[in-house]
Order: structure tokens, then sequence, then C-alpha cells
């Protein structure tokens, strides 16, 4: 699709701002059904061409739910778009309200209009599994709180009969419940999508690459169609190292970035820890490196990103991974 138009969005919760970005006409509508069709409405009396405009809007997550149903559904093309990078692009700004914010929106897409990609419809059950995956962490996170709770009260001598405690152990058994049938849930839709629960197994057969880190990978990727290879997702988790020099007067050493989705950040961490444990090769790897004198965070780094690049490589190929370490006598 050719695009010669571009509209502007910006959503919140109850309200949805639109500005189009060729004569910067502007219109709120309610982030409804109602609201949506009051759009429609709209683009016809300014004559947009819809099959050849991009809605441009921010990542918001729930909040575009809907919206972007609505627009598959009319077969209307959208993009989002990762919030810093339209802020970094107006420079110095002051003010902001929606109708602000939805101008500069369609600002940055008429800018950016040859280098934005129309976002492809998701597997719903990918989606589905990234609803239950974040409603399990946040409860997990939760339950982690009560536990810590539980440890001080008993720390200063609060028995576990006394309500402080007892009112919190009560908290945790239905957190442990919900997480389960999370789960649960999580586990059935994996074993329905046949493709899903192939890429899952395969990942699971990378050591240190468990149940969680699995999901997240296939979630966060889109069932490994978002990115095209390797190097793309690294930088998406933040593990990617980039050169940091200018002339002759800078010569810092190469650094990861800190815009990251910070939370399979972690979960690789986690996996390049249980890796340094279990997988010979890596093992061997960190303390050879760390020994010479080399920065172990520097190192679990590495780690990281051989784990990315296998990760990729059993889904390429289809096959699960297989260790091939030959301890040199």
């Amino acid at each position: 699709m050719k695009v010669q138009q571009i509209i502007g969005v910006d959503l919140s919760k109850k309200s949805i701002d639109l500005v189009y970005a060729l004569n910067n006409n502007h219109v709120k509508i309610d982030n409804s059904m109602i609201g949506f069709t009051q759009m429609l409405d709209w683009v016809g009396q300014q004559k947009i061409d819809l099959t050849k405009t991009l809605f441009v809007m921010e990542h918001t997550g729930l909040y575009s739910y809907c919206f972007e149903d609505f627009l598959r559904q009319y077969h209307i093309a959208f993009t989002k778009v990762n919030a810093l990078s339209i802020k970094r692009s107006m420079g110095l700004v002051r003010g902001k309200n929606d109708k602000i914010d939805a101008s500069r929106i369609a600002a940055y897409g008429s800018e950016k209009r040859n280098k934005l990609s129309i976002n492809e419809p998701g597997n719903p059950q990918v989606k589905r599994l990234q609803m239950l995956n974040s409603t399990r962490r946040r409860l997990v996170k939760q339950r982690a709180g009560l536990i810590c709770a539980i440890k001080e009260y008993k720390h200063i001598g609060i028995l576990d009969k006394d309500i402080l405690i007892r009112s919190q152990l009560t908290m945790r058994d239905g957190f442990d419940r919900q997480i389960q049938l999370l789960e649960a849930e999580i586990k059935a839709i994996i074993e329905k999508e046949e493709s899903i629960k192939q890429n899952f197994n395969l990942l699971q057969s990378i050591k240190g690459v468990g149940k969680v880190v699995a999901t997240a990978a296939i979630i966060k990727t889109n069932n490994f169609t978002r990115f095209n290879n390797a190097r793309k997702f690294s930088c998406f988790c933040g593990t990617a190292p980039f050169e940091h020099s200018s002339g002759t007067s800078i010569r810092g050493k190469t650094r990861v970035s800190h815009l990251a989705d910070k939370e399979m950040k972690t979960l690789l961490d986690l996996a390049a820890k249980s890796a340094i444990q279990y997988d010979k090769e890596l093992r061997e790897y960190y303390l050879k490196r760390t020994y010479s004198g080399k920065s172990k965070m520097s190192t679990i780094n590495i780690i990281r990103n051989k784990i990315l690049y296998r990760m990729f490589a059993v889904i390429k190929r289809q096959t699960p991974f297989i260790e091939n370490y030959l301890q040199v006598a």
C-alpha cells in the first residue's frame, strides 16, 4: 500500500484524539464502538481515502486493543510507534495536551511515512498468552511481597496464629491457586496451537531456557515472526553492545543501551546464570573469560546473546539444540 495520508492518534483509557496531518483537523471521540463509528463519519467529512491512509499511534497497552480490532475489521492500515521515538523527533517543545500530542504524532508519521511499517494482524493465541502471562507475572510479584511481609513479622516474634500472619497466609494461598489456574490455561493454549507448541519445545532444548523464558520469548517475538534475526531481538532486549566513540577524544567501551524491554532482559539474565551452571561449553567460556580479568557482567551479557542466537537457530532449523561440547584433554 502506498501511503498518501497520515492520521495521528493519541489514545487514552476513555477517549481518542485524531488529527489529520494534511490540514491539522482534529476530532475527539470516545474509546468505544460508538466513538469508532463517529470516527468513520469524520473521515468521510474530510474526504479521506482510507485505502491510502495510515493511522499512527503510540504503544499504549490495552487502551488500543478495541481500536485496533475495529481498524482491522474495516481493513484500515495502522502502525504503532515507540513513544520515545516520537518524543525525540520533536526536538525542544513546550506544552502538552491530547490534541497537541495527536498533532505531533501526525507530524511524525508524515515525516517518517516511507520508513513506517504497517502492523500485521497478530496471532490471537499469542495475544491471549500475553494477557495471561502478564496477569501471572503480576500475581507472582504480589505473592512475593506477601511472603516477604510474613517473614518480617515472624522475625520480630509474631506467631502463625496471629491475625497479622493468618490473613496474609490466606491471601498467599489464594494467589497460589490463581497462579496455578493461569499456568494451566497458558499450558492449554500452547498445547492447542501446534506452531506455538513446536517452538515452545524447541526453545526448552536449550540449557538455561525453561518454560517461563520460552513463553516470554514466544510472546515478545509473536511466535518468532516479529523479528527477522537474533540481532534485532537482541537490540529490543537491550543486550546488543554498541560502540561508544567520537573523533579522537572519546574512546569509551562498547556498551548496551538502557532502552530495552526490561522484563525480557531480566529473564535472559536468569537464563544465562542458569546456563553457566548446567551448560559445559558456556560454563567453561564464563570461567576462562572471568579468570583472565574480564568483567563478569560483560561475560554474562555475551552469554545472554549466545542464548538468543541459539533460540533463533533452533526455530529457523526447527530442530532441537544439540550440545556439541568436547572437553580438551
